[in-house]
């Protein structure tokens, strides 16, 4: 019988992320999808300390300030509606309180760094391949943060632009840490601003640069987030109702994929124990003096030791000190 759709089949990679990887995320929501899915199960990563960033150029001034161990002071900050912001970064660390507003961007980076220099895995969503340069500063912005459109000049960034500021931190990259592995992917959300069109050459002219620095790195490969998303789930069901972002259903499609070609068997088999365990967690007894429930905990517990006897790293604290209150 025929197939009523055209199913992407992604070949499992050679480089196995696992309960033992750093694995660091960064650049648009898709990043943020694949990420808190990896949180969820106990993974170490972590995602976007600069907020969700859109394009490559945004993207690599991020990686650069943390080789640099960039430390943000007044002068890189600038107040607009009554709100402190940096242009690097998204408007979830604005604040009307211009040390809150400094604290929360430089803790996000000093948290950030080591971790990013000793991460196994790289994972590189980019999203669009338009960028906002300020007028006044002549920089390329990661977020207009509400200013006005006409303070900035809008840009099409070229697949040798793309390639050349990466080639760059590349390889820097692979000079301070030879293990390290780079997923890119390409965020499957529409830029509809752009129109139908300017979406199609935007994200051609990403995929084209990541088709070259492919072709320059063994240690760079390209997960197909965009494609899956693009055809083998080409019905509008897969979709929130603005009809552009990804919904919890395409979310779930593409992490089995993602993770059935990067992460290893190993690391796999212990997922529907951990997601009891924290479906557990979030469970709020009706009786907890009931002897079944206090049977449950235990043997929740139990499942736990048993996990981290053969996977040390994973960290249950808050879990174990939950279930501990019952016993």
């Amino acid at each position: 019988m025929h197939s009523f759709r055209t199913e992407i089949k992604v070949d499992p990679s050679k480089h196995k992320l696992s309960y033992n990887s750093n694995i660091f995320l960064i650049g648009s929501c898709f990043s943020n999808n694949i990420g808190e899915k990896l949180n969820s199960l106990k993974f170490n990563s972590i995602i976007n300390p600069f907020g969700v960033l859109y394009n490559p150029v945004s993207i690599y001034n991020a990686l650069e300030f943390l080789l640099l161990k960039k430390q943000f002071s007044e002068e890189d900050i600038s107040f607009y509606n009554e709100k402190w912001f940096s242009f690097y970064h998204h408007t979830s660390f604005s604040n009307e309180n211009k040390n809150e507003c400094l604290n929360n961007i430089n803790s996000s980076i000093i948290k950030s760094i080591d971790f990013f220099n000793k991460a196994d895995f790289l994972i590189i969503t980019l999203g669009t391949a338009r960028v906002y340069r300020y007028k006044k500063s002549n920089k390329i912005v990661s977020n207009c943060h509400k200013i006005p459109a006409k303070e900035f000049d809008h840009e099409l960034l070229s697949i040798e632009n793309i390639v050349d500021i990466y080639e760059k931190i590349i390889k820097k990259l692979n000079s301070l840490n030879n293990a390290l592995h780079i997923i890119f992917t390409v965020s499957p959300i529409r830029h509809w601003k752009d129109g139908a069109y300017g979406n199609q050459i935007s994200k051609s002219i990403l995929l084209l640069a990541i088709k070259e620095l492919i072709s320059k790195f063994n240690n760079c490969n390209y997960f197909p987030g965009y494609e899956i998303m693009m055809d083998d789930l080409r019905d509008y069901r897969f979709y929130e109702p603005d009809m552009l972002h990804p919904n919890q259903v395409a979310v779930d499609y593409i992490w089995e994929k993602f993770s059935n070609t990067y992460i290893d068997e190993k690391s796999r088999s212990v997922f529907p124990d951990i997601q009891k365990i924290i479906n557990a967690y979030n469970h709020k007894p009706s009786n907890p003096e009931l002897k079944a429930f206090k049977e449950f905990i235990n043997s929740t517990i139990q499942k736990i030791n048993t996990i981290q006897n053969g996977f040390p790293k994973l960290n249950f604290k808050k879990e174990l000190q939950y279930f501990n209150k019952f016993v």
